[in-house]
């Protein structure tokens, strides 16, 4: 606890110094109109001569910037109005005037279609971002399936009878992901496998993919990386918009949006998702279901304040959600003379949070925010004879200072966050009772040189006080170094951990008849001990212009060596174990990405990525089962041009070509060699946009109906052979799907 607070006071006292040592300079700019008045000039930009350190006007015109001794010149610039320079001299503030330009041509108009998919050179960090309207080139019915046209994240099924999908990045499993919800941890715990399903897509406003260990503000929990989901915003979301879909597997699903403004700061939100899947699919004729019939509702109301005058933002949210599914046996086509196998995944779920923003006015560069959070997942659900029950209530609140240092080049954040997780399961057929606590304190310090030149720099540290973990301390350093325009490097260190929720994460166990050996005793995690990873990482983008169309290519190299990991191992069949490695382990994954704009409207991307995932097991040091070596993806999205009313046609067309994958010991894949093989999957959507609130979608997913020959093994379902977890392709066929969207 006295390193916690030597490390706050340290960075508040650092903070304050540096604030309120430093001298301004400030003013007021204005500007003249056609009729001779004189307004205040919003937005513009000022700054210094030759160090590249500017700052924008408020919506009265006035600026504040810091002085520094690097440049005695001052700039003002707007499009469309002339350059002012003006000479610093004793005098702390300048009042400006601009004037119009009439060497510029009367109207420039520049039409530049927004990437839905997009990458800076300008951040030190190695981000991506996806924008709505990436989401909307899939079905997209949730989260878990808006990654299909995306090449940072893989996406396959985790068994055979649950129809949930899962997500891989650097090819590491989504528990070693940091998944959050507008930077509030979301995904994590009992969540961590049908979490990502329960979020909508069409909640959502945008994903920031984060490559690498991430920031330090957001906790100790990222090793490979972190997914933030941004949800829509009453104040900017349409007031009504309904979607409605449906696919030939029987799934109907319906979206709705009621947003109002009730004032110029006070906005409010209603969001509603529902989904039914009733029919009966057995294609592959193995006697179970293709995917579970099923039946969810989904409520969000979301409150926005927003006071700009006084420089305050703030969100409360409050959700609920049902889902229920039913797996397994066909009982509906087929006469048993034995109980069939069936299952059930009932889960209810509630969320609420609070978020609170204050920037200040008079020196935008300071700003406090908090944040928090309580949820309560709660699932009862058997597989055949075995049941799985978890009960997690989780409580998150944070608190970060932003200011600067000397300028607005030297950034710092520091605060603190608290998390408390209550965690209860009944577990197997012996209903073993689990029962734990989390309690985790820690506070956070982070420096940033954000310099638009060449270099800029990401350093945090954390320190973490944790009832079961230890107190431990979490060290990143993010670095970009940009030699030309349109040429950048980044590196990225830091280490990570994560509590072990051996079942919550692994839940396709029960699926199987697998016997559950957990090997170690003495942890405090079902008595393993926690894990531990450094990630480190190098890319490079190069932009380049042929025939003056824009394209790049990037390389992404990343490492995870882990210190401690809890290996799951179904290397014996009838058999699972849980155990601590004793040896290596580790995940390196290349990925070389191509984009090029062909023209106007078409675009193309293409996605090489190769994976060594390796660890020792019991039985020797081998690569990662059901990890593809190799993979290829190729997108292809194209539109017409926009008529005056808004409409157009677009078209979109996702190719992955998947490598073999080793596959566990298993008598009824003795004629596979131990390995998958390779396949391709072809993913196509058409878009007919009526006008700006008007469209319909028609698609298909597997067109080819690539499936998996034997997705179900073993005999008898009851028996210890019986496996549904060895998935490494489609279960179902071709899947087609018809969709509406309108917004009022």
């Amino acid at each position: 606890m006295r390193k916690l607070l030597l490390l706050i006071s340290f960075a508040f006292l650092l903070s304050f110094s540096f604030t309120y040592s430093q001298n301004f300079i400030n003013g007021t700019i204005v500007y003249e109109n056609q009729f001779g008045e004189t307004l205040p000039f919003s937005r513009s930009y000022c700054l210094l001569a030759k160090y590249k350190l500017g700052t924008l006007s408020d919506i009265d015109g006035n600026y504040e910037i810091p002085l520094s001794n690097s440049s005695n010149k001052l700039v003002f610039k707007f499009l469309g109005f002339k350059d002012q320079v003006i000479d610093i001299t004793d005098k702390k503030i300048y009042n400006i005037t601009m004037f119009i330009d009439d060497n510029i041509l009367d109207e420039v108009t520049i039409n530049k279609k927004r990437k839905t998919i997009q990458k800076s050179y300008f951040k030190t960090q190695n981000i991506t971002n996806v924008s709505s309207d990436e989401l909307l080139k899939a079905a997209c019915c949730n989260i878990s399936e808006s990654f299909e046209t995306n090449p940072s994240i893989d996406v396959n099924y985790s068994n055979a009878v649950t129809g949930v999908k899962q997500v891989k990045m650097l090819g590491l499993e989504s528990p070693y992901l940091l998944i959050t919800e507008e930077n509030i941890p979301m995904i994590r715990g009992a969540s961590q496998v049908y979490g990502l399903s329960f979020i909508p897509g069409t909640w959502v406003e945008s994903m920031q993919i984060t490559k690498g260990s991430g920031s330090v503000v957001n906790g100790f929990e990222s090793i490979s990386g972190q997914i933030n989901v941004e949800l829509k915003k009453p104040y900017s979301d349409s007031p009504f918009f309904v979607n409605v879909y449906s696919n030939n597997m029987g799934r109907n699903e319906i979206n709705i949006h009621g947003n109002k403004i009730i004032n110029d700061k006070l906005s409010t939100g209603l969001y509603l998702h529902a989904n039914k899947n009733s029919s009966i699919n057995d294609k592959n004729n193995d006697g179970f279901l293709d995917n579970p019939t099923s039946d969810a509702f989904n409520l969000f109301n979301r409150w926005q304040y927003i006071n700009t005058e006084k420089g305050l933002v703030s969100f409360l949210g409050v959700r609920f959600m049902k889902d229920e599914k039913i797996i397994g046996e066909n009982t509906q086509d087929m006469i048993f003379i034995r109980d069939p196998w069936r299952g059930e995944i009932n889960t209810n779920r509630f969320d609420s949070n609070f978020k609170f923003g204050y920037v200040n006015p008079s020196i935008p560069y300071q700003s406090i925010g908090f944040q928090m959070a309580y949820s309560n997942h709660d699932q009862d659900s058997f597989f055949g004879i075995r049941n799985y029950n978890i009960n997690q209530s989780s409580f998150y609140s944070s608190l970060i200072y932003n200011t600067i240092l000397g300028s607005t080049l030297n950034k710092i954040k520091f605060g603190f966050n608290y998390s408390y997780d209550d965690f209860d399961e009944i577990v197997d057929k012996q209903n073993i009772f689990y029962s734990r606590i989390d309690k985790s304190f820690g506070g956070f310090f982070e420096y940033s040189y954000d310099s638009m030149d060449a270099v800029s720099l990401v350093a945090g540290i954390r320190y973490d006080i944790h009832n079961n973990l230890g107190d431990f301390f979490t060290p990143r350093l993010h670095m970009r170094y940009q030699p030309f325009e349109k040429s950048v490097m980044r590196f990225s260190v830091g280490t990570g951990r994560k509590s072990s929720n051996i079942f919550s994460e692994n839940q396709n166990i029960f699926a199987t008849g697998r016997d559950i050996q957990i090997l170690n005793k003495s942890g405090k995690f079902y008595g393993l001990d926690s894990e531990k990873a450094i990630n480190y990482g190098f890319s490079f983008r190069q932009g380049f212009f042929i025939n003056n169309r824009e394209g790049d290519i990037t390389f992404d190299y990343y490492v995870t060596d882990f210190k401690n990991q809890v290996v799951v191992d179904w290397e014996t069949q009838g058999e699972l174990s849980f155990y601590n490695l004793n040896g290596k382990s580790f995940a390196k994954s290349l990925q070389i990405d191509f984009e090029y704009q062909i023209s106007d409207n078409v675009l193309i991307k293409s996605t090489f990525k190769n994976f060594d995932v390796k660890k020792q097991y019991v039985s020797g040091f081998k690569q990662n089962p059901l990890t593809p070596k190799n993979r290829f993806f190729t997108n292809i999205e194209a539109s017409t041009n926009e008529r005056e009313n808004g409409s157009k046609w677009k078209f979109d067309l996702t190719y992955n070509w998947i490598g073999t994958q080793r596959l566990t010991s298993h008598t009824e894949l003795v004629d596979f060699g131990g390995y998958s093989p390779s396949y391709s999957l072809l993913n196509s959507q058409i878009t007919r946009e009526f006008s700006n609130k008007l469209e319909v979608y028609i698609g298909g997913e597997n067109i080819g109906g690539y499936t998996q020959s034997n997705p179900i093994i073993g005999g008898d379902p009851f028996g210890a052979d019986f496996d549904t977890s060895l998935i490494y392709a489609p279960i179902h066929g071709a899947l087609f799907y018809l969709g509406l969207r309108l917004k009022l």
